[in-house]
């Protein structure tokens, strides 16, 4: 009997201060994403940058995105 990975998504909830949800609106509109997605991408980001493990996440996600700098 084959495993099925679960291929749906997480719903999370989070509570962040006016200014940065504005931010984070700004960057997903700039980059045509939804918030949801904005997020997506600058967790991929911010944890390739620190070398953190993307377990389940192929390195063909978002093979471009880099940290700054």
């Amino acid at each position: 009997m084959s495993q099925k990975l679960n291929s749906k998504s997480e719903v999370i909830s989070i509570r962040v201060e006016p200014p940065i949800k504005a931010a984070l609106q700004a960057a997903a509109d700039r980059e045509i994403r939804s918030l949801a997605n904005m997020v997506e991408v600058m967790v991929v980001v911010y944890c390739r940058a620190q070398g953190h493990p993307l377990e389940g996440v192929s390195k063909d996600t978002l093979p471009n995105a880099k940290a700054p700098g």
